[in-house]
């Protein structure tokens, strides 16, 4: 740069210096407006984007695909083109040999030009860098698999009946349907066994929700309780245990109130005068409740009689059909009816079925057993 140009800025200099700009209030309103807009969007994101409801934290989940954060996508991408024994470079000495070029620029590129054109070293090596952290982190949304979709529970209510859904499965054969334990009848290894009851105060008083989650997810082996949570050979995650627990407490701890939409959801269907009783509407529910817990894929002792769709109801088990459109001499009516027949025994088989249910099945049979 020759003297009449370093005149030239210098004189440039001093006129822009003599104007000035007050830091009060000028830089202060510019300050005060980019932070107000930078919270309004912040807000914005936040109220209608929300963050991705996931799963709580399952190291037994092997199906569950970790990824950083997005402004850390391109490092990790970047990893994949370091071999694992040397993945310590890739993680270290690259990108601080990176961080150290870009400490370095002004110290390499001393151009006292403002203008971009007139920085090509500068801009070229910055430029660079953008265009590689970019196209990196591009890279890694199109290689990462998707997440599979999972049907989490975001509020107490949605938890609730989450747990009651998994409590119906896992767990009434044992403790019943509405918690009052009993003889077990009809489980491989616990024929005979005595369950206590666990809907009243001296379970749900004397044991917190942490309590209840550990009895879940490690079990009980000196009292025949298997253990439910994956880490223990179960089939639970964390937060369907959560759930369970959450189901037991809000639906027999008489100090807490259940939401008016959970007792809604919850409460078993009931035949109007005059109607005519279906399977999407009444029966499945009460399957669901009383049924699907021992008559479901994996179970061996119930002779194969599913009970997880109305194909399986209808024509199912060993002693298929189980049903018979408009005949109440059906296998399925004559179980609940308490009868001891080849299909099987009286079902359910620790208690009978309230007479308003039994009246149900035998108006939807009659009534030709409609889906």
């Amino acid at each position: 740069m020759n003297e009449i140009t370093k005149k030239q800025i210098h004189d440039k200099y001093l006129i822009a210096k003599q104007k000035g700009v007050n830091f009060y209030p000028d830089i202060i309103y510019k300050d005060i407006i980019i932070s107000f807009s930078i919270f309004i969007l912040l807000i914005g994101l936040a109220a209608f984007v929300g963050v991705s409801n996931e799963p709580k934290v399952d190291p037994n989940d092997a199906a569950y695909i970790p990824r950083p954060e997005w402004y850390f996508l391109f490092l990790f991408e970047f990893l994949k083109f370091i071999p694992g024994s040397i993945e310590w470079v890739g993680t270290t000495i690259i990108p601080f040999i990176g961080i150290t070029i870009l400490f370095l620029i002004p110290f390499i590129d001393k151009n006292p030009a403002r203008f971009w054109k007139k920085r090509r070293l500068a801009i070229g090596i910055v430029g660079l860098t953008v265009l590689a952290i970019i196209g990196l982190t591009i890279r890694a949304v199109m290689t990462t698999p998707q997440q599979p979709e999972l049907s989490l529970a975001s509020s107490l209510s949605e938890k609730i009946i989450q747990g009651q859904d998994i409590y119906s499965i896992h767990c009434v054969e044992c403790h019943g349907v509405n918690g009052e334990g009993g003889e077990v009848k009809g489980v491989a290894g616990l024929e005979g066994t005595l369950i206590k009851a666990i809907n009243n105060e001296d379970i749900l008083f004397t044991h917190s929700d942490s309590n209840l989650y550990s009895i879940i997810d490690r079990g009980l082996p000196n009292l025949k309780m298997t253990p439910f949570g994956k880490g223990y050979g179960g089939k639970l995650t964390p937060g369907e245990i959560e759930a369970v627990v959450a189901f037991i407490r809000y639906t027999w701890d008489p100090s807490m109130e259940k939401p008016k939409d959970v007792q809604a959801a919850g409460a078993l269907p009931v035949l109007k005068p005059g109607e005519t009783a279906t399977y999407s509407t009444h029966i499945a529910p009460i399957m669901k409740r009383y049924c699907v817990s021992c008559h479901r894929s994996g179970k061996t002792n119930v002779q194969n009689y599913f009970m997880e769709s109305y194909e399986q109801v209808m024509t199912g088990g060993d002693h298929g059909p189980n049903v018979v459109k408009g005949n109440l001499k059906s296998n399925l009516i004559r179980m609940i009816q308490r009868e001891t027949i080849e299909a099987g025994k009286p079902m359910p088989p620790t208690r009978e079925l309230p007479k308003n249910m039994i009246e149900i099945f035998d108006n939807w049979v009659v009534n030709g057993a409609i889906q």
